[in-house]
């Protein structure tokens, strides 16, 4: 189902910005796939997050 789908990728997104992984959800035979690639996209939206964040303080601090 869509919905499954959907409210796994969600949570592997939420797992993937918070740096965990639960692996119950990312062997679901039916839904894993979609949580493993919300976990990927939130680990990298965590990490751009982040990048942008030290690049602001060093601009702040090089003013």
């Amino acid at each position: 189902m869509m919905e499954d789908a959907f409210q796994a990728y969600t949570a592997g997104h939420a797992d993937g910005a918070a740096g965990r992984r639960d692996a119950r959800l990312a062997e679901d035979p039916e839904t894993g796939s979609d949580y493993r690639i919300g976990v990927v996209d939130g680990s990298v939206a965590a990490f751009q997050a982040e990048l942008m964040a030290q690049v602001r303080r060093l601009l702040d601090e090089s003013h």
